[in-house]
């Protein structure tokens, strides 16, 4: 009975999910349809979108887990940070100027628009690459986590391959078939079951040792826990501060969440999806580090696990309701970034030639977003039932992974926007360093280097660990930008790139309050005014 409940679940979630594709295909005829959504997504999908690509399986069960354990309830403050830092300031800092920007130079990816905001085809080139090289490893990691919440709610009913399959089926025919509007969509209700699932597992998972007050006396005095883990700031701040740095600032960076904002429709879809976006990340993310941070209770040493086991003791329809929120979660997310990876590769590296016609876009679109699901679900397959000596590393290669592409692009990008002296130059330094840093981290940690920075029993930072490098990659970009920009030739054709700032658009005076006194001309307008 308890498995038909969850196979019940599972299967609604599903329909649901292929009827959603089937019913946006008439609004993905075109390429930039089938990528930017005509740039007419509102506000509720932009933030959710923005939301469910952010949070995958990786922080629910990986990232909550394994952090939980190791900050106590003081890893919730890893949720405040990217509801603050990774959403709100996003959105605002960067929101509208992408939005603009981006429909000015008519760039539908990151690689575009380094492309043209800089007059470098070899920039969008290698841009491109390393999209390429580390989003494949990223979405297969995404795979990791729904494998440990099968084999605690599965056993061995249903072998984890076939739900490779079924997720990798499912998630590439909505894709294919709908474009970004299904995805937007899709992830709109997969937001509303991340939301929900999310605050009965923390409610139901608290009540399991007496709510909140008693799971905290629970944590605080158990034989795995201590004060120290139920305190404000944890057993290890410094640790905490580069973990919330790198989850939150880091999305930045990231082509799969900045593309969220190319799609905006208009000014107040940027303020009510920066509020949506801002809510949902301290809800989901916030929710997944709190529990998390009650893992001692249930488990005795630091384990992916965690999140899976808490889970497993409650009722049924919980449980089901959970899987359904992890699947939620990591098709979200895999549709970001197989939607991202196949645009990438058809738009710069083969589609920017004159004689790639719309038809033959489309159809490049489709097969890449086919292999990239086939890449990633290969990897993941590999991952479980491969070789463990050769399977170790290719889970944490998403740190790295996080680390090498916002290390790389969130300098130029955000300069891109706001500075006019931003240069080449500059641009391909932080590629270069971003790269370098995390492949540096990745060799070092392979190699069990140790190379730890510590005083007075504190560790202030450690060269072989992906979250640390990945903060210093991101801290380099953003001043290896300035300081190659002083020294090196500005573009030619800035002035024009920048005026877009200062096109002059009407808005209805119930947005824009002006003084009666001012000579204005306010004319009246029956639309709404697009940015």
């Amino acid at each position: 009975m308890d498995l038909a409940i969850k196979i019940i679940f599972i299967v609604l979630f599903f329909a649901v999910t292929l009827y959603i594709g089937y019913y946006c295909r008439r609004k993905a005829t075109t390429s930039q349809d089938f990528v930017l959504g005509g740039r007419n997504v509102g506000p509720w999908l932009s933030a959710f979108a923005y939301g469910t690509s952010y949070f995958s399986a990786v922080v629910f069960i990986g990232y909550a887990g394994s952090f939980g354990y190791a900050f106590g309830v003081s890893a919730f403050w890893i949720g405040i940070g990217n509801a603050l830092v990774g959403s709100f300031l996003a959105w605002a800092v960067l929101g509208r100027k992408t939005r603009i920007m981006t429909q000015h130079l008519n760039s539908s990816t990151m690689p575009e628009f380094f492309g043209k905001r800089f007059n470098s085809k070899p920039l969008k080139i290698a841009a491109s690459i390393i999209i390429f090289v580390f989003l494949v490893p990223y979405t297969a990691a995404l795979y990791n986590g729904l494998s440990y919440l099968f084999q605690v709610c599965f056993s061995d009913a249903v072998p984890y391959w076939v739900w490779i399959l079924i997720i990798s089926i499912a998630t590439g025919a909505y894709v294919i078939v709908g474009g970004l509007m299904s995805t937007a969509i899709n992830s709109a209700i997969q937001g509303v079951i991340m939301l929900i699932g999310i605050s009965l597992v923390v409610i139901f998972s608290l009540q399991l040792n007496g709510g909140l007050m008693g799971s905290m006396e629970a944590l605080a005095t158990g034989a795995n826990g201590g004060w120290v883990f139920a305190s404000l700031f944890g057993p290890d701040p410094v640790h905490l501060f580069f973990v919330i740095i790198l989850t939150s600032l880091g999305c930045w960076g990231l082509p799969q969440m900045v593309g969220k904002f190319y799609s905006i429709k208009n000014e107040g879809q940027i303020r009510k999806g920066s509020i949506i976006s801002t809510v949902f990340a301290l809800v989901v993310a916030g929710g997944c580090y709190f529990l998390g941070g009650f893992g001692r209770i249930f488990a005795a040493e630091k384990s992916a696990t965690i999140i899976p086991e808490i889970v497993s003791k409650l009722n049924v329809v919980i449980v089901a309701i959970v899987i359904v929120l992890v699947l939620a979660a990591s098709m979200s997310t895999l549709s970001g970034l197989v939607h991202t990876s196949a645009a990438t590769v058809t738009f710069d590296l083969i589609g920017s030639k004159k004689e790639v016609s719309e038809v033959t876009k489309m159809k490049l679109l489709k097969i890449f977003v086919v292999f990239f699901i086939a890449v990633s679900a290969a990897l993941a397959a590999f991952q479980t039932y491969g070789p463990k000596e050769l399977t170790k590393d290719i889970a944490s290669l998403m740190g790295i992974s996080w680390g090498a592409i916002s290390g790389a692009f969130i300098g130029p990008f955000f300069y891109g926007l706001y500075w006019k002296k931003t240069t080449k130059a500059s641009v391909w330094a932080s590629f270069i360093a971003g790269v370098v840093i995390s492949i540096v981290s990745l060799i070092l940690s392979l190699t069990g280097a140790n190379c730890k920075l510590s005083a007075n029993n504190i560790l202030w930072f450690d060269f072989a660990d992906s979250i640390y490098m990945g903060v210093l990659a991101m801290v380099v970009s953003f001043i290896i930008v300035p300081i190659a920009s002083k020294f090196t030739q500005k573009p030619e054709n800035v002035d024009q790139i920048f005026a877009c700032y200062e096109r002059k658009v009407i808005v209805p005076e119930g947005e824009v309050l002006v003084d009666s006194k001012d000579k204005i001309a306010v004319e009246e307008v029956k639309e709404e005014a697009s940015i």
